[in-house]
């Protein structure tokens, strides 16, 4: 059935989100009209801005997620190293709701983290095979392979990745780090990798275990039977700066 733009406008007045039609730059995905293909396994999230917007202060998926990725706290933000954080909802969308929402929904925060885009600008630009793409939508970080040209960096439009200004281990207590997974060392550039480590083995993101709010869901983006599709069936989406085709995989339902 097709939906109508009266009917995406009173959804999106729901989360305090109203677009200007064609002169948004984010397009807004139905999950009703997702269209399946290429590949049998492609992970994917949602972020529920329901439910997310409405618990103020909570880090509980980045505290898992940094916890067990051995991701050092280093307090200078520009040097700062961020697999998942929040972030303010005019900054995430801000030729959207930077533009049209209320001071108060600008200043709300919500979860970003790398997007895991399927024409991911940060792949074509590395000149060493350092960031790849796995045939299942991840976008990997090989670090031995990683020179620290930042180049990913500066192609990445989600500003989702961080470079290791300083030996990690200097931020790590020794009696936190987790043995099971390797700290990275100086030089070097990181990012979030979707828990591959556990997705491999049939387990879930760590992000998304931990929060209570029930604000993320990840799943299998060709599988209409998937946790992600049914999350996505009957609602609106928006994605982060879709229009550069990069075909980001974090979908934020309205």
């Amino acid at each position: 059935m097709k939906t109508t733009r009266r009917e995406l406008l009173k959804r999106g007045a729901k989360t305090g989100l109203l677009l200007l039609g064609g002169t948004a730059l984010y397009e807004v995905v139905s999950g009703s009209e997702l269209l399946t293909g290429g590949a049998p396994l492609r992970h994917a999230m949602a972020v529920d801005l329901r439910r997310c917007l409405q618990e103020e202060g909570c880090d509980r998926c980045a505290a898992a997620c940094h916890g067990a990725h051995n991701v050092p706290r280093i307090a200078d933000e520009l040097r700062a190293v961020k697999w998942i954080w929040k972030d303010e909802m005019g900054r995430i969308f801000p030729e959207t709701v930077g533009r049209i929402a209320n001071a108060e929904l600008r200043e709300k925060k919500t979860v970003v983290l790398c997007n895991h885009c399927t024409n991911a600008p940060c792949v074509r630009v590395c000149p060493t095979g350092a960031t790849f793409s796995r045939e299942d939508g991840i976008v990997m970080m090989d670090q031995h392979r990683c020179i620290g040209c930042r180049y990913c960096m500066a192609a990445c439009p989600y500003g989702s990745r961080s470079f290791n200004w300083y030996d990690p281990r200097r931020f790590l207590s020794e009696d936190a780090i987790n043995p099971d997974y390797p700290t990275r060392t100086r030089g070097v550039v990181e990012k979030c990798d979707f828990c591959a480590e556990r997705l491999d083995t049939g387990g879930r993101p760590l992000c998304v275990e931990a929060c209570r709010a029930g604000a993320l869901i990840h799943g299998n983006l060709n599988d209409p039977g998937s946790d992600l599709r049914r999350a996505l069936q009957g609602r609106f989406a928006l994605r982060r700066r879709a229009e550069l085709d990069t075909d980001p995989g974090i979908y934020y339902l309205l």
